[in-house]
């Protein structure tokens, strides 16, 4: 459903709702209206219907629930970022997860917002993305940032291919010396990958590292 654009205001931030659910929709759209910040220019029930309605409405804020007939969360955040820069999207979910989270602010979403948070919170996260801030509800912080340390600890963990070499060969018991002469590199260098591994694979020796590669499955 799209509202007469020439109502808007050019002191107000024009809001498209997009939502499957018409009850929760509609609340939030009369929550929307009672701002004197923002202008409710359109709904929509699909994600298909949403970019239609962005495309010919051009809204300065999008507000998206993640699961969507059609076109999913997901597909109208990749696609706003890619033909709409101009248009921000607040993501609203009823499952607050970092996964998710994370997946939809790397698409380009500048808020996510639990479906449990008050009309008030919501609009407010409004006015934040549109003017260009960062909008997340607590459990979706505390979620996200979970998510950032597990990512951070697999980034951690991966070792490059010169690293397995290096760890290959000390599994086989060699020397630095002679793993250095197998791999056609210095025994200093060598000492500084063994460095490397052991960071990342968070252990302190060479028999932690192999033990906990083998856990691992990075020497099968």
């Amino acid at each position: 459903m799209a509202l007469d654009s020439e109502q808007t205001s050019s002191r107000c931030l024009g809001v498209l709702i997009v939502d499957d659910h018409p009850v929760y929709r509609d609340g939030l759209a009369r929550a929307v209206g009672g701002r004197t910040d923002l202008r409710l220019l359109g709904e929509a029930g699909s994600g298909r219907e949403a970019l239609e309605q962005i495309r010919l409405l051009q809204p300065d804020v999008v507000v998206v629930d993640m699961r969507m007939p059609d076109v999913d969360g997901l597909g109208v955040i990749a696609a706003v970022g890619r033909d709409f820069p101009a248009t921000q999207v607040l993501v609203l979910s009823a499952y607050v997860d970092g996964d998710v989270a994370y997946q939809a602010l790397a698409e380009g979403a500048t808020g996510f917002i639990s479906k449990d948070s008050s009309r008030q919170s919501i609009c407010d996260a409004i006015a934040t993305v549109a003017g260009g801030g960062i909008a997340l509800s607590a459990d979706a912080e505390v979620d996200l940032a979970s998510e950032i340390r597990k990512r951070s600890r697999i980034e951690r963990g991966s070792l490059t291919e010169r690293e397995l070499e290096v760890l290959r060969a000390v599994a086989d018991g060699r020397s630095a010396s002679e793993t250095g002469d197998r791999l056609h590199l210095s025994a200093t260098t060598v000492k500084s990958h063994l460095r490397s591994i052991y960071a990342k694979l968070e252990v302190g020796d060479r028999a932690a590292a192999v033990a906990e590669a083998m856990r691992r499955g990075l020497l099968e």
